[in-house]
C-alpha cells in the first residue's frame, strides 16, 4: 500500500491492547453512540459529519436489519462502548455483496479494537449466509482503515472511485473478503 506510515503497518499506533472486544446487536440505546462518532475528526474521510436528522434516520435504519440486508453492532471493548461496526447488502460491479464499515472512538483507537470487531463482523456476515464476498472501501488516504482491512484478512483488489456520501466520489481502496472460502477453513 502506498505511503503507509511505519507506525500503521501492523495496525498499531501505541497504547495498551484491548483484552476483550465483542460486538452486540444495535439497539435503541445506541443512538448516543452514533452521535459520538458523528464528529469532524471521525468523519474526515467520509465527507464530514451528518446533520442531526441524518443521524436519526441512520439510527432508525440500523434498528431494522432486514431493511439494510445485514446487521449493525455496537463495539464493546473491555466492557465499554467503543464504536460501531456492521455489514449491509449492496450490488458492486454487478455482483450482490456485503459492504462493511466501522468507526472506533478516539480513546480506543490504535489498540486492535477495529481489527477484532471487523473479524467478528466477518463471522456474522458468513453466518448470515446470503453473499459470498464482503467489501470495504476506505479512502486511499485513510491509512488506519486500510491497515484494519489488511490485518483482518481482506485482499486488496485495487483503487476505485466510490460514491460516498451520495453525490460525492471518493478515491477508495476496494478490499474484498471471501466469506465462502473462510467457511471452508478448518
Amino acid at each position: 500500500m502506498r505511503g503507509l506510515p511505519d507506525q500503521w503497518r501492523d495496525g498499531y499506533r501505541g497504547g495498551p491492547t484491548m483484552t476483550s472486544v465483542r460486538i452486540l446487536p444495535w439497539s435503541e440505546d445506541d443512538f448516543g453512540l452514533l452521535r459520538r462518532v458523528n464528529v469532524p475528526e471521525m468523519k474526515e474521510h467520509l465527507g464530514g459529519p451528518e446533520t442531526e436528522e441524518q443521524v436519526r434516520v441512520r439510527h432508525a435504519r440500523y434498528l431494522r436489519p432486514d431493511e439494510i440486508g445485514g446487521r449493525m453492532y455496537r463495539i464493546v471493548a473491555d466492557g465499554e462502548a467503543a464504536g460501531t461496526v456492521g455489514f449491509w447488502s449492496r450490488v458492486w460491479r454487478d455482483e450482490p455483496v456485503y459492504e462493511s464499515g466501522w468507526s472506533v472512538l478516539p480513546e480506543f483507537q490504535g489498540r486492535g479494537v477495529a481489527v477484532a470487531a471487523v473479524r467478528e463482523v466477518l463471522g456474522a456476515a458468513r453466518d448470515h449466509g446470503r453473499r459470498r464476498h464482503l467489501h470495504a472501501f476506505p479512502s486511499v488516504d485513510h491509512h488506519a482503515s486500510n491497515g484494519v482491512c489488511r490485518k483482518a484478512g481482506f485482499i486488496l483488489l485495487g483503487e476505485c472511485d466510490f460514491e460516498y456520501p451520495p453525490g460525492r466520489l471518493l478515491r477508495s481502496n476496494d478490499w474484498r473478503f471471501d466469506l465462502e472460502a473462510a467457511s471452508r477453513r478448518p
